[in-house]
């Protein structure tokens, strides 16, 4: 039986994505078959089909692509004691595998939870990669604390819109920045202080900040290190990986260790001249973590931010759109009408 999905078949532009058919997966042991009611897209998925990720994952093309996903669970191999037929849920799939954007995805239980109960598929679609992101990089790499000064750069997309209210969440004073457009948006979510990235520097009026998560990289991330205090971590998903990257998060050996010394070189040094640290964070999935935001979205501590929603028959369209860089929250694609 085939199923409708959308293909990586090379590396390139818009054009390296098709939608098409393959076959339907079966759930292996310790794994469950999700039927795809919306799946959320995200910068990766593009900087994936550009070939950007090559040095870190080779992926065996044809693939059907896509992070993350909702749906319900229609099948469930051996082994598993968490969920059931019938479960309605939410993931960040497989870093090797992806599937996201197909009619049906098989996925390890350990990284599938259960949606928040006061949310619908298509907006429980764009939490798993944003949402996991900014909680591991404050929550985890920052250690974000009550009272402390937080910047986050790009507040207004998918993971910024998270990491304003969790860091609020976690009891800090945020400052972000934002274009007009957008500053209604992130100070509803909670955010103190937003900059006008368009009229003004962000550097020339914030200072002394207790840690920062960087979500633009380029002249914002070398800046940033100087608005923090000595001592100081900078976390990035926009700059340059970094030996820790390597380590930590892709289990790589040295020789990817030394690439990315190399490649971080020029970020490393600035975060010295100003007595930082640099970290550059690649989330990792996880059930446990995704139960902890659908907790918190339940609790109305989380509202989910989605900018536009497409149907799955339009999913080039919808990536045309977030390549423009101006969504305000998540792109959503729809498979099940709801």
């Amino acid at each position: 039986m085939n199923m409708r999905a959308f293909m990586l078949t090379r590396y390139g532009g818009l054009d390296a994505m098709e939608l098409g058919n393959a076959p339907k997966p079966s759930p292996g042991p310790g794994e469950v078959l999700i039927q795809v009611y919306a799946a959320g897209l995200n910068p990766v998925d593009f900087k994936i089909r550009q070939g950007m990720m090559r040095a870190i994952q080779q992926y065996p093309l044809p693939i059907i692509a896509g992070c993350e996903l909702s749906g319900v669970v229609v099948a469930t191999g051996s082994g598993i004691t968490h969920l059931a037929e019938g479960d309605c849920v939410f993931t960040r799939v497989d870093k090797k595998r992806l599937g996201a954007f197909a009619d049906f995805a098989v996925v390890r239980e350990e990284l599938v939870a259960k949606m928040p109960s006061s949310v619908n598929f298509t907006t429980a679609a764009g939490i798993p990669l944003a949402g996991l992101t900014a909680l591991q990089a404050l929550r985890d790499e920052l250690g974000v604390r009550s009272d402390q000064k937080i910047f986050i750069s790009g507040g207004s997309g998918g993971v910024g819109t998270f990491a304003i209210q969790l860091g609020k969440w976690l009891g800090a004073h945020i400052a972000t920045t934002a274009s007009a457009r957008g500053e209604a948006l992130v100070r509803k979510l909670g955010a103190d202080i937003v900059v006008d990235y368009t009229r003004e520097d962000f550097d020339q009026v914030l200072h002394d900040y207790d840690g920062a998560l960087d979500l633009i990289g380029g002249d914002a991330l070398m800046k940033t290190f100087e608005i923090v205090k000595r001592g100081a971590k900078v976390v990035s998903i926009a700059g340059v990986p970094e030996q820790q990257t390597a380590r930590k998060d892709l289990q790589g050996g040295p020789a990817l260790e030394a690439l990315f010394w190399v490649a971080s070189w020029k970020t490393r040094r600035q975060a010295r001249k100003y007595g930082a640290t640099y970290r550059y964070l690649f989330m990792h999935p996880s059930g446990s973590d995704l139960s902890e935001l659908a907790r918190l979205i339940d609790l109305q501590k989380l509202e989910i931010v989605v900018d536009r929603i497409f149907p799955f028959a339009q999913i080039a369209d919808a990536f045309a759109y977030l390549e423009q860089g101006h969504a305000k929250g998540k792109v959503v694609v729809q498979m099940v009408e709801q």
